[in-house]
């Protein structure tokens, strides 16, 4: 295989394994909002908004659990921040590893809600939603550092905005269909399928966001890894 061919391949898996985390948002971000008494897991911006109304008093919104969830994707940010800050922006084993990571607290977090059952108490719900708003904050420092393309796998507001602006600018109604408007879509079908299976478990669309990115994890392993 050619340097060029290896190249262009490594780029597709790569944006399709932020494409799948993008959805992974999605799903999350629907367990957070009808499961987890209205707290955005992935989208910071809508818990900012939430958090300011709240503080206002508006329609009973919660204040704890978005200002909490905040704290805990920064954290997670922070964290893989630190962990990434001298590594080249290319997938590498600390990448695996802090996806892998990611993967298996959302797993506990499976099995915890298992084990409270049905009726889970608020305080239960605040951890569970900061533990995994941590984990989106460090699936969004990851994809930051891999620095892919419109595929910054938790806000969509830009992508909008450079689809809108710059695509059908640019290209018309052949712009339709590009990564900007993929990603878009797919964060819209998380949702979708987060709160159907919502009506099963909460535990379900959770156990899909973990197996998800647990093969994102190992596929970029994989594929990805020089040497590997």
């Amino acid at each position: 295989m050619t340097r060029s061919l290896r190249a262009a391949r490594t780029d597709s898996v790569g944006l399709w394994l932020m494409m799948t985390l993008t959805f992974v948002t999605g799903v999350v971000d629907a367990v957070g909002y009808l499961g987890l008494d209205r707290v955005f897991t992935g989208n910071m911006t809508g818990n900012i908004v939430i958090l300011g109304m709240g503080v206002a008093g508006a329609d009973e919104l919660p204040v704890l659990g978005p200002g909490i969830a905040l704290v805990a994707f920064a954290a997670g940010a922070f964290a893989s921040g630190l962990l990434l800050r001298k590594s080249p922006p290319v997938w590498q084993p600390r990448t695996t590893a802090l996806l892998g990571v990611g993967g298996v607290v959302l797993a506990v977090l499976v099995a915890v809600l298992v084990t409270v059952g049905e009726h889970v108490s608020e305080h239960v719900q605040v951890i569970v939603a900061a533990c995994i708003a941590a984990v989106m904050g460090e699936q969004a420092a990851v994809a930051r550092r891999l620095a892919i393309r419109d595929m910054t796998t938790v806000v969509v507001t830009s992508t909008l905005t450079s689809l809108a602006g710059e695509s059908f600018v640019q290209g018309g109604w052949q712009a339709v269909w590009n990564r900007r408007a993929g990603a878009i879509a797919l964060i819209f079908l998380g949702a979708v399928v987060g709160s159907f299976l919502l009506r099963l478990d909460i535990a379900v669309p959770l156990g899909l966001a973990s197996a998800l990115t647990l093969v994102v994890a190992v596929i970029g392993h994989r594929h990805l890894v020089r040497g590997a």
